[in-house]
């Protein structure tokens, strides 16, 4: 079982940046993919990053390639997300996932066991 909280959302002017953070319960979290979801009103949650157990390889969807980073710290039983030239289409709500179905860090929702009860990101234009 494992708990996830993230924090660091807020509002922000496009162009601006914020790191999100998701701090994990549990002494498994250095076995499991993490990833990052987030959800706009009225759409479906979407695949935005993910990382494997040792940090080494990470996924991204391609609308955030180059402006989002994802990264974690075992021994702080954290992951982060560093996002950079926010964008208005960057609002949503973020959600922070450990993946218990695969060893890669899956873009699919659904093979997502735990999540976390997200933070609101808002990009002002």
């Amino acid at each position: 079982q494992v708990q996830l909280v993230e924090s660091g959302g807020g509002l922000v002017q496009a162009g601006g940046s914020l790191r999100l953070s998701c701090a994990a319960s549990g002494r498994t979290f250095s076995s499991y993919p993490m990833g990052w979801f987030r959800q706009a009103p009225g759409k479906e949650r979407e695949f935005v990053a993910a990382i494997t157990p040792s940090g080494r390889t990470t996924n991204y969807a391609d609308s955030v390639k180059g402006r989002f980073t994802i990264v974690r710290d075992n021994a702080k039983n954290t992951v982060y997300l560093q996002m950079n030239s926010l964008k208005p289409e960057d609002t949503a709500v973020y959600y922070c996932a450990a993946d218990a179905e695969t060893v890669y860090g899956s873009t699919r929702p659904y093979d997502y066991d735990y999540w976390g009860q997200g933070t609101q990101v808002t990009v002002s234009s």
